[in-house]
């Protein structure tokens, strides 16, 4: 790597669909650890640093105030060009959103598909960044450290090894970097261009984030035409990080049409294909653990069955835009209690909670049931939720 591209790893098979993950301000490339070993299984994986931060030298940006979105999507463009990257999957965490977000309405014909976590069209007042860019100037990332846990994750989360870990990132990022980065933010504005964005879109929010608020999803949503918004209950701004499971889940099903068309671009509807982007979903809901236990139990008599639940109710159903992962949780869960389907209905709320469902929200959808589906088959769906819960409390 030369001193003019940023520091960069990769990761997955060579000949996969390319994915591009951008980091947030005062992070590294680490922030997209607890998704990398999922999104590298079907993706050819690039994580970047921001000027300054981890590997990445802070003179790749302007030390004068002057520096731009612009120029942090010219860094990307230049490290996708280095791989022979004509289009490519991008998600990014915060500013590096603000990335995606400009990269799809100015480069569409560069962008295939886009996720935004934890982002902003506009991160709030230009003086509140010009003068945090001060503030790190003159004392170091050090000013941040007291302020990120509350912003980031919980207080409690802060305390774990991974966040811990992050902390200590920001603490090494280079001043003039991190500056450089917050003239970025100040200067950034993709209010009048989202409706540009052509590439499909998913914008996923902390629900308790006090940085990016949902309410900075939901204009980003609205504005880009067809966009997903997906809001992670029990995640701040690193909802990624604090709750992995519903963020690489929500990534998965985003990516999953685009994975099964590069392998098969000339018939995007064939079985393998839809086979394909079933498997990529149905890991993601599920969990691997749990299909691998089901694809190990399959016999020559239950295999045609196997293929069709993947094809159908996965490849199909599950893999569509119409409906968020949540709202889909909520719906298979009505079902199965309306059935007395209890085995598959434990199954399903482990699946719930993946999706981003908090316990209370499956406690809602189990007392609605118990008017729509009658009182007995509901009060069959608590004992299996409380036997769920108390078996995930157990193993934590």
């Amino acid at each position: 790597m030369t001193d003019d591209r940023p520091h960069h790893d990769l990761a997955g098979p060579p000949t996969a669909p390319p994915l591009i993950l951008g980091p947030s301000i005062g992070t590294s490339l680490a922030v997209w650890e607890p998704q990398l070993p999922a999104l590298s299984r079907a993706h050819r994986v690039l994580r970047w640093d921001l000027p300054g931060h981890g590997g990445s030298p802070a003179a790749l940006l302007p030390a004068d105030g002057s520096a731009t979105i612009d120029a942090l999507a010219a860094l990307v463009l230049r490290l996708a060009d280095d791989q022979g990257w004509e289009r490519f999957a991008y998600a990014g965490i915060s500013i590096g959103g603000a990335v995606g977000l400009h990269l799809a309405a100015h480069h569409p014909d560069r962008v295939s598909r886009l996720s935004v976590v934890c982002s902003s069209a506009r991160f709030g007042d230009p003086a509140v960044w010009r003068e945090r860019a001060t503030l790190v100037r003159a004392e170091g990332t050090e000013a941040m450290v007291a302020s990120r846990p509350g912003t980031w994750f919980s207080h409690r989360f802060a305390q774990s090894p991974v966040g811990a870990a992050l902390i200590e990132d920001l603490r090494a990022t280079d001043r003039a970097g991190y500056a450089a980065c917050c003239d970025v933010l100040a200067a950034y504005d993709m209010t009048a261009d989202l409706e540009k964005i052509t590439a499909p879109t998913l914008v996923v929010a902390g629900r308790d984030d006090p940085a990016t608020p949902p309410a900075h999803a939901r204009r980003i949503a609205d504005a880009v035409p067809g966009a997903s918004l997906l809001e992670i209950a029990g995640a701040a701004h690193l909802a990624g990080v604090e709750r992995p499971e519903a963020v690489t889940a929500a990534l998965l099903a985003h990516l999953a049409h685009l994975a099964h068309l590069a392998h098969n671009a000339d018939a995007p509807h064939d079985d393998a294909s839809r086979h394909a982007a079933g498997m990529a979903v149905r890991r993601a809901v599920l969990g691997d653990a749990h299909v691998a236990r089901a694809v190990a139990r399959t016999t020559p008599f239950t295999a045609r069955f196997q293929d069709f639940i993947t094809r159908y109710a996965w490849g199909e159903i599950w893999t569509g835009d119409g409906l968020d992962r949540r709202t889909r949780s909520c719906i298979t869960l009505t079902a199965l209690i309306a059935h007395g389907h209890d085995a598959e209905l434990a199954m399903h709320i482990r699946a719930a909670l993946t999706n981003g469902l908090t316990r209370e929200e499956i406690g809602e959808v189990l007392l609605q049931s118990a008017i729509y589906c009658g009182v007995p088959a509901a009060n069959s769906a608590f004992a299996t939720a409380q036997r769920v819960f108390d078996e995930l409390d157990a193993d934590n």
